[in-house]
């Protein structure tokens, strides 16, 4: 799960918290995890808020306290209970992915690699579609982002996989990458 933003909520926590509110319901209602909220509440000051100076509860909201425990407890097992199975199904979509190629490969018949007359560049454009990129350069300095569908072409697999030293020659239309030998 992406780690959300608590910073906007700083105010309604903090109100929540001198409310009495347990950590699981405010997690409920912001939709993040507990641990979330306990290291927000830890990074910014709020578990003295929960505490009187005396370390009793606060006083001023006795009167409109509504703790509901029970429901809190049910809430934060259930979001736990939710994380688990996502990370559960996560797995097992990667695990029957990674079943699916193996199966994939063993159907394939094994057959002798062909040579081709044509160039590695006439290769490269018969085996891919074009695939979109995005140069970026900014303060942290500069990169190409690939389609991700490059790792499913096998030139990309077989020739520039992995960290490879590469050449630059900066032209008026075009930048060209070569890997350096």
């Amino acid at each position: 799960m992406a780690r959300k933003s608590l910073r906007p909520h700083l105010n309604q926590i903090r109100t929540w918290t001198r409310q009495g509110r347990t950590d699981a319901w405010v997690a409920h209602q912001l939709e993040v995890t507990v641990q979330q909220i306990q290291s927000f509440k830890r990074e910014n000051g709020l578990l003295e808020d929960e505490q009187g100076h005396e370390g009793a509860p606060s006083a001023a909201f006795d009167d409109e306290i509504d703790l509901r425990a029970e429901d809190d407890a049910l809430i934060a097992a259930e979001l736990e209970a939710a994380e688990q199975a996502r990370l559960e199904a996560e797995e097992a979509e990667r695990i029957a992915h990674a079943a699916e190629e193996a199966a994939q490969a063993a159907a394939t018949p094994a057959t002798p690699k062909r040579r081709s007359r044509g160039t590695a560049r006439g290769r490269a454009k018969a085996a891919s579609g074009p695939l979109e990129g995005t140069f970026e350069h900014g303060e942290e300095g500069y990169g190409l982002w690939l389609d991700p569908a490059i790792t499913d072409n096998p030139i990309y697999a077989e020739h520039w996989a992995g960290h490879r030293p590469v050449s630059v020659t900066i032209e008026e239309d075009q930048i060209v990458i070569r890997r350096s030998e």
